[in-house]
């Protein structure tokens, strides 16, 4: 066993420390006080100075200047959801930690800390980027142009999420592959604007809700029928606001969806068709159209070089046989989710290794984003262990 991995399992109960902390005051998008503070004194009590970044990011450095910069990310968001886990720890105010954010920063303040310990070995610096607002693909972007890529310029970049409800045996790593691993996301806001009426006298009225039906019904045809078997995509509506009453014609609808597509030149295709299907459907029920694309991240570009080295730093902290190859699973191991570490990844060599979180032989059975889905803390010590050991792989191979 490595120096490094026995030192993050003596870290074990610090971890669960500051997950279980992390889960039970779990907060979401850009509002988080209460996590900011916890990062920012646990880096302080390391001797680690830390900095604000954007709205609710902090990033730190950790080495010496001499040399190149490698970055190592976490989020800090969670879920607007209700959670129905029944952990002692559990949130008790809507939030949620369900996608293992709360893992994330925990693994990356244990990451530090050894990384802290190993200081006089790295070959350069580490630069630590804390990130809020995943959940809504907007952090990552919102650290970029405050600078978090700046000064000293990262050269390489990663970042570690946890998986639940796996096949895999836990604390397994699973190596990306390269390319595009994850697709890029939009999401929209159409509105339906008509005239209200009597749902007897709809000839005094002009229906909105019937627009929306027609336009849900030739936006689903844009995937079966206007894009090629290679032409990767997901689209979907998750929202339709209208009406309050059986007998009355509303005077607007508004409709929510997301579009994910592998390639950003078939995600602009899916786009254009959306405001073309919605200004022509306004044109043939009456009504007007307003169509908002309120938010969006580019298509997750992982680097084959940098993918084949972590490859290798992680067999040889954890063995052969406990890292699988993306490429060895259906589909190639690419994700349905996007990513908004996507940003990062456009503009520095990056890649996302994803680690086995609860297996569902053992009673991990719930996926993430479900209100029940919960992680194996055995875990934590791995997951730190792989991230430090990368960075100091990484520098150390780069003196």
């Amino acid at each position: 066993m490595s120096e490094i991995l026995k030192e993050a399992l003596a870290l074990s109960d610090y971890l669960k420390t500051c997950r279980r902390t992390l889960h039970s005051s779990a907060e979401t998008g850009f509002e988080l006080s209460e996590t900011l503070a916890f990062v920012e004194d646990q880096l302080r009590a390391m001797g680690i100075e830390s900095k604000r970044c954007g709205r609710a990011g902090i990033s730190a450095l950790i080495g010496k200047k001499e040399g190149k910069c490698f970055l190592l990310r976490a989020d800090m968001d969670a879920l607007p959801i209700r959670e129905e886990t029944a952990l002692p720890f559990a949130a008790k105010d809507g939030f949620f930690h369900g996608c293992g954010h709360d893992m994330h920063t925990a693994m990356l303040l244990a990451a530090a800390k050894l990384l802290k310990a190993h200081e006089k070995e790295l070959g350069g610096q580490v630069k630590l980027m804390f990130q809020p607002a995943e959940e809504i693909l907007e952090g990552a972007k919102d650290m970029i142009e405050a600078g978090v890529l700046c000064n000293p310029v990262p050269e390489g970049a990663i970042m570690l999420h946890v998986m639940s409800a796996s096949e895999l045996p836990t604390g397994s790593i699973v190596v990306p592959p390269a390319g595009i691993c994850a697709p890029g996301a939009d999401f929209f806001s159409l509105e339906f604007m008509g005239k209200g009426s009597h749902g007897a006298a709809p000839d005094q009225g002009v229906d909105p809700i019937g627009a929306a039906v027609s336009f849900a019904g030739l936006f689903w045809r844009i995937r079966a029928s206007e894009l090629g078997m290679m032409e990767q995509a997901a689209l979907s509506i998750g929202s339709i606001n209208c009406g309050s009453a059986a007998n009355v014609i509303p005077e607007k609808v508004v409709l929510k969806g997301s579009i994910r597509a592998m390639e950003d030149s078939v995600g602009e295709k899916i786009r254009s068709r959306v405001r073309e299907i919605a200004e022509g459907v306004a044109a043939a029920t009456g009504t007007a159209a307003s169509l908002e694309f309120e938010r969006s991240c580019p298509a997750f570009l992982e680097d084959g070089e940098l993918v084949s080295a972590l490859e290798r730093y992680a067999r040889e902290l954890l063995g052969d046989g406990a890292v699988f190859n993306a490429d060895d699973f259906p589909g190639g191991g690419k994700s349905a989710g996007s990513e908004d570490f996507a940003y990062v990844s456009r503009a520095v060599p990056s890649a996302m290794l994803v680690l086995s979180a609860g297996e569902k032989k053992k009673g991990f059975s719930y996926p993430l984003h479900n209100p029940k889905a919960d992680f194996d803390e055995e875990v934590l010590p791995v997951g730190a262990a792989v991230l430090a050991h990368c960075a100091l792989s990484w520098l150390g191979e780069r003196l």
